[in-house]
């Protein structure tokens, strides 16, 4: 298969999750974020059938897919309105570290409850003076005998209170050269010394952000996932598919987004034809859509490499996937608010929110600024400024 032609069953695959998010829909989200609920009969219903597990191996309860399928699964069900912003980190960052680098007892606790959602796994990464810069994290572990100590502060860490765990970035000092060396740890959410504070956002969404407090969080040896020398190898095995998954969290969006406005101009009239009939409303809407396939393109690429095992050549990808995506996600919205006009802000074409929630994928996991960054020193080759 080449990433240029879907593959029959990815078409099926597609058409199936299609279905499943009509069912749930804009409504269902947008009343359980009003509820301050999270959104558990939809997850529930998408690991029972198959696809929230769809990228983990089959001897472990997944479908034996890949960031691939995985994609495709989070970009239908944010088209039909009602995107899942927990598959981007639960099976998609934590289960892909913990299927490639834990021990056979960490996958078998894991990932069979990853993949039919009966268990959910947070990721912890952002810290209050690191930022984008995880070569400055601060959390540490130490070892306390056979077991670790942990102890740090996390930032924007999503649906803790959904999670069974969290899977922490943390540093360990290499004995040879006494450099601290990024490391990852599962931490259950009720271990003593856990702690989980609610950030006030803005942002109306279901899955809610939290700081968090690591007080000398005592953790058994088998904690670790993976090699403790190795982290940054496995550290950036979770964050290439998470950039796939904010991309395909953008697309869908933003193609839901649209689908509104084109629906909009064609049944609209003000004068004699529908506005849609006017190239002012239909070309922007056009390139609007032109935008989505091609951001498109450059994510089933992404993770066509991801999966194929080329982890270089995927952090290239992902990257320029995760900015297209984002850009063009937010001038779909934008756009689409701006076809309906009025009728754009209100809560009954449900558009408005979106403005706000397009931003997002702007900035988080990673800003444009950063992938431009990374783009000009790794891909063009041109010197740092810092």
């Amino acid at each position: 298969m080449t990433t240029l032609v879907e593959s029959e069953e990815h078409k099926a695959l597609r058409s199936a999750v299609a279905a499943l998010g009509k069912r749930y829909g804009r409504d269902y989200l947008t009343r359980t974020v009003a509820e301050g609920k999270p959104p558990t009969e939809l997850w529930s219903e998408a690991g029972k059938l198959g696809y929230l597990g769809v990228n983990l191996p089959q001897e472990y309860g997944g479908g034996g897919g890949g960031i691939a399928e995985l994609s495709i699964v989070l970009e239908e069900l944010g088209a039909a309105g009602s995107p899942l912003l927990m598959l981007v980190v639960s099976p998609a960052i934590c289960g892909t570290v913990i299927a490639r680098f834990g021990t056979e007892d960490q996958k078998r606790e894991w990932l069979p409850g990853l993949a039919d959602g009966t268990r959910l796994m947070a990721f912890g990464i952002t810290e209050p003076d690191a930022g984008s810069n995880s070569h400055r994290i601060t959390t540490t572990a130490r070892r306390d005998g056979a077991d670790w100590l942990l102890t740090g502060r996390k930032v924007f860490i999503s649906g803790v209170d959904m999670a069974d765990a969290v899977l922490i970035v943390g540093r360990t000092e290499d004995a040879r050269t006494g450099r601290l060396k990024p490391c990852l740890f599962i931490v259950p959410t009720d271990a003593e010394g856990f702690h989980k504070r609610p950030i006030d956002m803005e942002l109306n969404a279901a899955e809610k952000q939290f700081e968090l407090v690591l007080d000398d969080v005592q953790l058994p040896a088998d904690a670790l996932v993976g090699d403790e020398d190795a982290g940054l190898l496995q550290l950036f095995a979770g964050l290439n598919p998470e950039r796939v998954m904010t991309a395909a969290f953008a697309i869908g969006m933003g193609r839901y987004a649209l689908a509104k406005a084109v629906e909009y101009a064609r049944d609209r009239t003000v004068w004699k034809a529908p506005i849609g009939a006017h190239q002012a409303i239909a070309h922007p809407l056009a390139q609007a859509h032109i935008d989505l396939e091609l951001a498109r393109l450059m994510m089933q690429k992404a993770a066509h490499l991801y999966d194929a095992g080329d982890d270089i050549g995927a952090g290239e990808a992902a990257n320029m996937a995760k900015y297209a995506a984002g850009e063009a996600c937010v001038r779909a919205v934008d756009q689409a608010v701006h076809t309906l006009g009025g009728n754009g802000l209100t809560r009954e074409f449900g558009l408005a929110s979106l403005i706000t929630a397009a931003r997002v994928s702007r900035i988080a996991p990673v800003s444009r600024e950063m992938i431009l960054n990374y783009v000009s020193h790794q891909t063009l080759g041109l010197p740092k400024s810092y």
